[in-house]
């Protein structure tokens, strides 16, 4: 299923990525664009379409799989623009090496092409545990042998470690406004803001409340870090073996620390293919709660204590998301006492 926020005519599309690139490539000769489509069962933030591009430059021939991803127009999910943010942090965390993302390979700024910046970077080949339809309910995942999906959990716990091993310099782009420029203070300023700008739309004190309660137990343990922003599973691709590809959708991230990224992996572990699963039994061989947080402890050198408050943070910013898109869509996902029975308020 294509669950893309906008679509368009792929033909008109080619045509157009064609000459652009002769612009970026202004050595190459017999510039083609073929085989555009939108990815299925993921990419409902951005307007995203996977082509390949052929060329011939010095004497060879020369063949590249790619992504256009086109910064949104009007279906926004989140108050703030990361677009920029979102090209700049894959471009450093590919040269960097340990993180595996898609490389970035051109960013256009000008809206004129495309009715909206966009950025290019290599397509990668994998398979995705997909949310539509869930990956607990059916496809390749479910149908894996529980030693399969152990090999899975252990390399995607292993990237989110990773993340938390790549030096922070050079990443003052990810800096939030003054007094909330890092650390917890730049997702808590975030989110409060996500919160103000709902209730532009419709009075809702349950999200008053539940950061009036967060607040009350403010943690102590505030580890410095990269917050990828949707850390789970659906957001990495995976190879035959098991083994991450890429790990993708970097569209909210900051410097807000390391316990965040830990604790979404978590709560979205739980829910999707965990004990709490709503879409059938349990994966058989996907770590437990328990056996993921020693795990990152373990490959990424910090300290998960603290993460319980962490978890309660990360389901109000779930709450956040998943009211922003009943309002795109014109359907609430979900009522105020079910909100408040989440968020414990």
């Amino acid at each position: 299923m294509i669950v893309s926020p906008e679509t368009r005519d792929l033909e008109e599309l080619a045509a157009r990525l064609a000459d652009w690139l002769s612009g970026r490539l202004p050595q190459a000769s017999g510039i083609a664009v073929t085989n555009l489509a939108y990815p299925r069962g993921a990419g409902q933030s951005h307007e995203t379409v996977l082509f390949d591009a052929r060329w011939d430059e010095g004497g060879r021939s020369y063949e590249q799989g790619c992504v256009v991803r086109i910064k949104p127009n009007s279906f926004t999910v989140f108050p703030d623009n990361l677009f920029d943010e979102q090209y700049k942090i894959m471009k450093l965390l590919s040269e960097d090496g340990q993180v595996r993302v898609a490389r970035p390979l051109w960013f256009e700024e000008d809206p004129g092409l495309l009715g909206n910046p966009f950025f290019v970077m290599e397509k990668k080949q994998g398979r995705v545990p997909v949310s539509i339809p869930p990956y607990a309910r059916e496809g390749w995942l479910r149908d894996s042998s529980p030693e399969q999906r152990r090999t899975l959990w252990r390399n995607a716990v292993g990237q989110l470690a990773a993340i938390q091993r790549v030096p922070l310099d050079g990443m003052a782009f990810l800096q939030g406004p003054p007094g909330a420029a890092s650390g917890l203070a730049q997702e808590w300023d975030k989110y409060t803001r996500f919160a103000r700008w709902l209730q532009e739309v419709e009075p809702l004190t349950v999200l008053d409340d539940a950061l009036a309660r967060l607040q009350s137990l403010w943690p102590a343990q505030q580890p410095e870090g990269l917050v990828w922003g949707d850390a789970r599973i659906g957001n990495m691709m995976f190879d035959e073996n098991y083994d991450v590809v890429a790990v993708m959708d970097w569209e909210q991230p900051s410097l807000g620390g390391a316990l965040h990224d830990l604790a979404w992996f978590c709560e979205l572990s739980e829910t999707m293919h965990g004990p709490q699963s709503s879409y059938g039994a349990p994966l058989e061989g996907m770590g437990s709660h328990d056996e993921t947080v020693a795990l990152w402890e373990e490959l990424s050198g910090k300290s998960a204590e603290g993460l319980d408050w962490y978890m309660e943070f990360t389901r109000f910013k779930m709450t956040c998301t998943g009211i922003r898109l009943g309002h795109l869509r014109g359907a609430p996902m979900m009522d105020e006492m079910a909100m408040r029975r989440r968020l414990k308020v």
